[in-house]
């Protein structure tokens, strides 16, 4: 189960759980979701009590290190830096000594960040992009409500930026008819110009629990799915399974 903030000592719960322990779970949900969305073809499901947990926790892992670093000693060197023109010289192991930080213990908090906010912002980056590419197909399928709120904000922007450099650039200089950002001409019946994902696109995925016999692909015969074994399959053929989280994409 996944940790909440009520067991990170943020003042909310019980004290008593190392930072380091209770982000674990946390981490690897993350990765999970962010492997899945670094395979999948379309935008999935965005996490957000996960991400929301994982911000949270960035934020007292980043507190935890500056407390070890001695953040007053931190803060004076950047001002002398600031006003003195002084280039900035990483602390050694010695000088952590003489502050009273464990070296180990720093770089052990210090690992724990990074890891996390590495996830956190290449999950973001990777729905960013994606969002980008099929803004005007999300924007007209079930995909819209798989965003969150500034995400929803983010691919509005996108759509008015990029149809109002279209008609500005090319657009306006076409014949009639064949203005539209959306089809090839007025007599396209659907909108043929809006870029989708091709669910069609083979995946590596494992199964989670036994999912017995699936079929896989029209005219092949049905294959037993086993827990905790890496298949190739068509994306679109296992889409039921990552979305309700029971298949990992890899």
């Amino acid at each position: 189960m996944a940790s909440s903030s009520e067991g990170l000592g943020l003042g909310f719960g019980s004290e008593d759980v190392d930072p380091s322990i209770a982000m674990t779970t946390d981490v690897e949900l993350l990765k999970r979701a962010w492997r899945n969305e670094k395979a999948a073809p379309e935008i999935l499901q965005f996490q957000h009590e996960l991400v929301q947990r994982s911000r949270e926790q960035v934020q007292l892992m980043t507190i935890t290190v500056q407390m070890q670093l001695n953040i007053f000693t931190a803060f004076d060197l950047a001002v002398k830096t600031f006003c003195g023109g002084m280039m900035f010289k990483e602390e050694t192991v010695e000088d952590f000594e003489q502050n009273g930080a464990d070296p180990l213990t720093v770089s052990v908090y210090q690992m724990d960040l990074d890891r996390m906010q590495f996830l956190l912002r290449s999950y973001l980056r990777i729905r960013l992009q994606k969002i980008v590419k099929y803004a005007i197909h999300i924007s007209k399928s079930e995909a819209w409500s798989r965003l969150s709120e500034q995400e929803q904000k983010f691919a509005k922007r996108c759509m008015d930026d990029m149809e109002k450099h279209l008609n500005q650039s090319v657009l306006s200089r076409l014949p009639y008819g064949y203005q539209s950002i959306l089809k090839q001409s007025i007599s396209s019946e659907e909108d043929d110009m809006v870029p989708q994902p091709h669910l069609d696109t083979y995946v590596f995925c494992k199964s989670r629990t036994p999912l017995g016999a699936l079929q896989i692909a029209d005219g092949e015969d049905p294959m037993d799915v086993l827990a905790d074994f890496l298949y190739l399959f068509h994306y679109k053929s296992i889409r039921s399974f990552v979305e309700s989280g029971q298949v990992d994409l890899f």
